[in-house]
């Protein structure tokens, strides 16, 4: 792909955003779409001179080769009394220096519930972790990615007090609900009962909860509500943060009788907000956070409206509701930047526990190509499970419960979530990457810290930006102990270490740790030097045997290009490919002539370079 072509940050003029604008508001509010429109000019008025000043030139590129994230809580590093964020600061600084270009801080606000993702207050920063100063400083270092967490608060906030006493604004906050109404059709992701009692002044009121009874969602056909995230978005970007993760964004919006996932309300909400970022503060990247199947996923780039059909859960007569507008697809992306690649850490589980790529490769050969202005970001483990729903239509039944199984000899755990009837079925595997990686289903073996380095190398190559989760780095084994603590199963993967504990084990000989640790900073290291790991080159998986996984990145206008070659067995591979037979190939890991090897070891990978 040439740089000419490759993805920019836009400015979109005051006139552009104000068209934009009503026809996204006539979509939401119909006939209050005027009045809605001149609260939200007011409102970007008085953010507009606190906003960060941003790259003036038009033709800024969005990301490049050298983006790269690290993904932790403010507190999964702690050292003493020192604020827990401090203490991250001084890990990248002293451990890390220029390895990642930015960090994701999941929920880092007061919370009452799910490590940090039931917000008390959205502009304060939880004093156990620091201020808004630490934060401010991880932003001048990097790129920042913060959560916004729009479609549900905590009951202990001011929002949900007001809602109990009848006060403005949170009285018309949040969605009530006849528990008599019929919300069978309703997509679950939880096994939690969807409304809540609670008890108020005017009686028993039940009202809706997505994901716990802590976690109340909130009313979006309010337009109130809309704008207060509007301006919270705002705080955030003057905080410095530059990636805003729309957290459980598929949810978003509620109409009985629908599956209540991607609604059209729900996209043109996301293409309101990217047209705020594009016009506040062109640069600013959305990311979507949408653990479904793989073409749901794809939708929020809004480049394609889902097909009826798509829609777990919708009754016949109500499709016509779910397909926007038309099915025809728009010109140019309009919502998110950035999908988070799903499908990826079930599959790639798959691949590498049962020795066979085929699967995997499947599904990277129907990726789309994306145009520019959209990318993918990869990973393998996150702060949550890795989720099984996009594994649908991918691996047959037997080799999804084979799966589940060896999770299970592995230590780990299944959360269930409930299904349109009623029924409870697999969401997500709660277990630690590393751990994850223990064994074959032949069970473990010796092969853990290879097999894991396989995983984390095949993800670097792929298209998109990679984000590491810090427990993967520190090859993090399985919290029990939190788990029996919390009663969380998701606890087993949210381990929070001790500085000290973690130095002992980076600076010993001979430990997972120090040997995943200073394996990944070096790929890592290596892997932001090649333009031919730019999000925007092209990939393409090249036809082997299923033992392994051959990827091909670019040619990049000058003719360069990588193959990323994965044996994904514990056994040694023959390497016979006809790419390999041209001469001149660079081995980027030995920055080296790469000496034709006729076998590959096993789980071994090569990121071989040709340049033109």
């Amino acid at each position: 792909m040439s740089q000419k072509t490759r993805s920019l940050a836009r400015p979109l003029d005051e006139a552009g955003f104000t068209a934009r604008a009503r026809d996204h508001l006539a979509m939401l509010y119909g006939p209050r779409r005027d009045e809605v429109l001149r609260r939200l000019l007011t409102l970007l008025s008085h953010h507009r001179g606190a906003l960060p000043a941003r790259d003036a030139d038009e033709a800024a590129p969005l990301w490049s080769e050298r983006d790269q994230w690290l993904i932790g809580y403010g507190d999964s590093l702690l050292d003493g009394d020192t604020p827990p964020l401090a203490v991250l600061q001084a890990f990248l600084e002293a451990r890390l220096p220029e390895t990642f270009s930015g960090v994701h801080v999941l929920p880092f606000f007061p919370w009452s519930s799910d490590d940090g993702f039931s917000v008390i207050h959205y502009r304060e920063v939880d004093p156990a972790l620091g201020d808004w100063s630490d934060i401010r400083r991880l932003a001048e270092k990097g790129d920042l990615v913060v959560d916004l967490v729009l479609n549900h608060v905590s009951r202990e906030s001011l929002w949900f007090v007001d809602y109990l006493s009848g006060s403005l604004p949170g009285r018309d906050y949040f969605i009530e609900m006849d528990p008599d109404t019929d919300l069978s059709a309703v997509v679950r992701p939880r096994s939690s009962p969807l409304l809540v009692p609670v008890p108020t002044r005017r009686g028993t009121r039940h009202l809706w909860a997505t994901f716990s009874e802590d976690q109340i969602d909130l009313n979006f056909a309010n337009p109130d509500v809309l704008l207060e995230f509007i301006g919270i978005l705002l705080f955030y970007l003057e905080q410095g943060a530059r990636v805003i993760r729309l957290d459980a964004i598929a949810f978003l919006w509620k109409i009985p009788g629908t599956p209540c996932i991607h609604l059209p309300e729900t996209h043109e909400v996301v293409r309101l907000l990217r047209a705020v970022v594009d016009h506040m503060a062109p640069g600013t990247l959305l990311l979507t956070e949408t653990n479904v199947p793989h073409r749901e996923n794809l939708s929020y780039f809004g480049l394609v409206r889902l097909p009826n059909a798509d829609l777990e859960g919708l009754p016949n007569e109500d499709r016509d509701r779910s397909s926007g507008e038309d099915d025809e697809e728009p010109a140019t992306p309009d919502e998110a930047h950035l999908v988070y690649q799903f499908p990826l850490p079930p599959l790639l589980l798959h691949t590498l526990t049962s020795g066979e790529a085929s699967t995997l490769a499947g599904w990277l050969e129907s990726l789309p190509d994306l145009p520019p202005g959209c990318s993918y970001v990869n990973f393998t483990a996150s702060h949550d499970g890795i989720g099984v729903r996009p594994l649908e239509g991918w691996l047959p039944s037997h080799e999804f419960e084979a799966l589940l199984e060896l999770m299970h000899r592995f230590g780990g755990f299944v959360s269930m979530r409930t299904d349109g009837q009623g029924r409870d079925i697999p969401y997500e595997i709660n277990i630690t990457w590393f751990e994850a990686m223990k064994g074959t289903r032949r069970g473990a073996d010796p092969w853990q810290v290879e097999r894991f380095l396989c995983s984390q190398h095949l993800m670097l190559a792929l298209q998109g930006i990679p984000a590491l989760y810090l427990h993967s780095l520190t090859a993090t084994l399985n919290d029990l102990e939190g788990v029996e603590r919390t009663g969380r199963l998701r606890a087993i993967n949210r381990h929070r270490w001790h500085t000290p504990s973690l130095e002992e084990l980076l600076d010993s000989r001979n430990t997972p740790t120090r040997e995943v640790f200073l394996a990944l900073r070096r790929r890592l290291a290596v892997r932001r030097r090649e333009p031919c790991f730019h999000p925007d080159a092209r990939q393409r998986v090249i036809p082997t045997p299923p033992e392994l996984l051959v990827l091909e990145r670019g040619p990049l206008a000058d003719g360069r290009r990588l193959l990323a070659i994965h044996n994904v067995t514990d056994r040694r591979q023959p390497l016979a490919l006809d790419a390999l037979d041209t001469p001149g190939w660079q081995d980027l890991l030995e920055d080296a002539p790469w000496a034709k090897e006729e076998s590959l070891a096993p789980y071994r990978s090569l990121w071989l370079v040709a340049p033109g």
